[in-house]
């Protein structure tokens, strides 16, 4: 069958993963990005490299551990990059890698977008939370 003649395909036939297949490794990915912790780890490398407690007093509220283990994680898939000098005291810094930077820029997308439309969000609780009474 020449070109002319094959079927059309979507650029989605030709994608190799479905992160809706509960096997699929995306799936793995998308949770670390976009779970609490790691999307506000993200955007927080977006503006600079940080040491770890820097970096923790920027999201507030996480736990040392929940750090950690998030870092672990982002470093694990690509997005961030560890690096660990020789000084005394040592001295870790964390950055985001070229794709972590491309996620960060998507999730800051919608993080910026939630941020401006929380009046409306926040009506909609009321008028919700007024029905529950």
């Amino acid at each position: 069958m020449d070109q002319s003649t094959a079927p059309e395909t979507s650029a989605t036939d030709d994608l190799p993963f479905d992160v809706f297949s509960k096997q699929c490794p995306s799936r793995g990915l998308l949770e670390h990005a976009t779970g609490r912790w790691g999307a506000l780890t993200l955007g927080a490398l977006h503006e600079e490299s940080l040491r770890f407690n820097a970096l923790r007093r920027r999201v507030d509220g996480v736990s040392e551990k929940m750090l950690s283990q998030t870092l672990h994680a982002l470093e694990r898939d690509g997005l961030v990059h560890r690096e660990a000098q020789l000084t005394n005291p040592p001295r870790v810094d964390y950055e985001l890698t070229p794709l972590g930077h491309e996620v960060a820029e998507r999730l800051l997308g919608l993080i910026h977008f939630v941020e401006g439309r929380m009046p409306e969000v926040l009506a909609a609780r009321a008028r919700y939370d007024a029905r529950e009474d």
